[in-house]
This record gives C-alpha cells, structure tokens and sequence, in this order.
C-alpha cells in the first residue's frame, strides 16, 4: 500500500452542524436555540456554575482545612536518578530542566534512595540527610542553593 492510495473510511467525517441557513435545512429560524429566554439571545448564557440564584453547590458544602500560601513545593529527585550523568558533572536545576527531570519554576530536592557510583558536583534547593551521604560517599560535592 502506498500513502496516495490511503482513503478516508466512508462515515468517519462528520460535517459541522450549520445552522441559521433557512428553513428547509432543519435547523433555520431559531437555530436550534428554541424561543426566547436567556439562553436563545445572543451573548446570552450563565457562568459556569450558576444555579438560577439558587446558592450554588460550591457554597453550600461546608469548608474544612488550612491551606497554607507560604507551602514550598519541591520536585523530588532520588540519588538514582542522578546516576545518568558523566562522572564530574555539575548538576544544576537549570541543567535538570534541560534533561527533563523538572520543570522551570520547581525548587529541587534531592532524596537518597538507590546508589550512586560518580562524583558529581550536585546544586539543589534542598538534600536529605541520606542524599548527602550518598553523593559525599560518592565522591562528589553538594551545593545548597537559597531562594
């Protein structure tokens, strides 16, 4: 089979529903929008959880909890990860992002599971003790990085 013999299965293209194109296209005068009322007029419609002035199910349910705005969040890298990388190398949250393994606005903290068997020069937001351990055990040096 060749790519300009490839054909589209008959029925899998379904035609947009063209409405306001005159009576006798099953969908002229209104539109299908019925009569009158807040939704047939045009800008018309509610946001988005609108009950009819009714109070809404968001308010009425009861609200528990503290949600702390001051929260760090962290990406979370195990010592295996960075096994990955040449020996040497100097891993930055900026060369992390670069690789995949976080993303730009994430703080980096770096945890100690799995083993590592190269030195490698690690800068991070934040190290467990454990991660320490490893990286120094590995021959490599840590960097604390304050923000």
């Amino acid at each position: 089979m060749k790519l300009s013999q490839l054909k589209v299965p008959r029925g899998s293209k379904k035609r947009p529903k063209r409405v306001g194109r005159g009576r006798s296209s099953g969908h002229g005068k209104t539109s299908t929008r019925g009569h009158k009322g807040q939704k047939a007029r045009s800008g018309g419609g509610v946001r988005p959880g609108f009950e009819g002035g009714q109070m809404p199910l968001s308010r009425r349910l009861p609200k528990r909890g503290f949600v702390n705005i001051f929260k760090k969040e962290y990406a979370i890298l195990n010592v295996r990860d960075l096994e990955r990388f040449k020996e040497g190398s100097k891993i930055t949250p900026d060369f992390l992002v670069k690789k995949g393994l976080a993303r730009k606005r994430d703080r980096i903290k770096i945890l100690g599971e799995g083993k590592l068997t190269k030195g490698l020069k690690v800068s991070a937001h934040a190290f467990s003790q454990k991660a320490i351990e490893r990286i120094k055990e590995a021959g490599g040096e840590i960097e604390v990085i304050k923000c």
